[in-house]
């Protein structure tokens, strides 16, 4: 590992950038042919590097409050699952493993642009899901692991879905069901403010990470603005689940830190301590909020991550 450290500089009240795109410009990578996944990175600066995968739904750039405040201390690479922010939707969702497959290698053509560097891997939701595959499968991604209030199914849901699977039956899931039936048009960005605002999985949210959520996951069209993620392509990853999850947490060698908010879903947190049961790598931390708790206190999360990172150094 290189010398420079994992957390970076120490300070973490200093100022953050006013705009974190004009520090970052767009790649992308073919996933397969006719399939490309898009995402946004930092000019190499010698800092360590961070890569980061979103929630469902969401897109990199929504984590915005968080992410300007991380890259003062780090480089950063976004990457876009497929139908998520700019990458193309294509047919069907390829599945998790495979989505995790296809941003690892992505990660792995443009990694040597960065040189010696230590490099965090992190993510939130479905992105902490795939950044534990990632991890797990490739000891050479990452030299940390940051998973903020990963979906690990726990192995009864597990089980149930792999019947239900077996079957060629459709498992009840509400998520599945809203994601299909999720509203996909707003007249301007007005309207879509009133909307979101204080609804479902974005209440509570800070004024300016609902701001990004809009600026960077809807886009505009002829009736005014749309979702980036149809709404399909959401509920498929809702109705699916990652195979050989367990076996995965248990594989990650590097050190890794799950924060989990303190009012998320019951099984992200039942799973999280299972998660540091079944592998003595991983340390937990609670903070309060709900599933996006970083999107409702960025700052706090900020924060952790800094002193998680530094404590895994030490």
């Amino acid at each position: 590992m290189s010398q420079a450290s994992l957390s970076g500089m120490p300070d973490v009240h200093k100022a953050a950038p006013e705009s974190l795109l004009v520090t970052l410009t767009p790649w992308e990578y073919a996933a397969e042919p006719g399939m490309m996944i898009r995402g946004w990175r930092s000019r190499p600066s010698g800092k360590p590097i961070l890569h980061f995968m979103h929630g469902n739904g969401f897109c990199g750039l929504t984590y915005e409050p968080l992410l300007r405040l991380l890259a003062e201390h780090y480089d950063l690479f976004l990457s876009d699952a497929q139908g998520h922010g700019d990458s193309d939707a294509g047919g069907s969702f390829r599945g998790w493993n495979a989505t995790a497959e296809t941003a690892y290698a992505a990660w792995r053509h443009f990694r040597a642009d960065y040189g010696a560097v230590p490099a965090l891997g992190m993510g939130h939701s479905f992105g902490g899901v795939l950044t534990t595959l990632i991890a797990a499968a490739h000891q050479d991604a990452f030299d940390q692991v940051v998973a903020l209030d990963p979906v690990y199914f726990t192995p009864t849901m597990l089980r149930a879905l792999t019947a239900y699977r077996w079957l060629r039956l459709r498992a009840p899931n509400p998520l599945a069901a809203r994601a299909e039936n999720r509203r996909d048009g707003w007249d301007d960005i007005a309207a879509a403010r009133e909307y979101f605002e204080g609804r479902g999985m974005l209440k509570g949210w800070r004024a300016d990470a609902l701001d990004a959520y809009i600026q960077h996951a809807l886009q505009e069209s002829e009736q005014g603005l749309t979702l980036k993620c149809p709404p399909r392509l959401e509920a498929a990853v809702f109705a699916t689940f990652p195979d050989r999850l367990w076996p995965a947490i248990k594989h990650v060698r590097q050190p890794m830190a799950i924060i989990y908010g303190e009012s998320s879903y019951p099984f992200v947190v039942k799973s999280a301590q299972r998660a540091a049961s079944v592998n003595r790598r991983v340390r937990l931390q609670s903070l309060p909020g709900g599933h996006c708790f970083m999107q409702e206190d960025p700052d706090a999360a900020f924060a952790h991550i800094l002193a998680l990172a530094a404590s895994a150094e030490g």
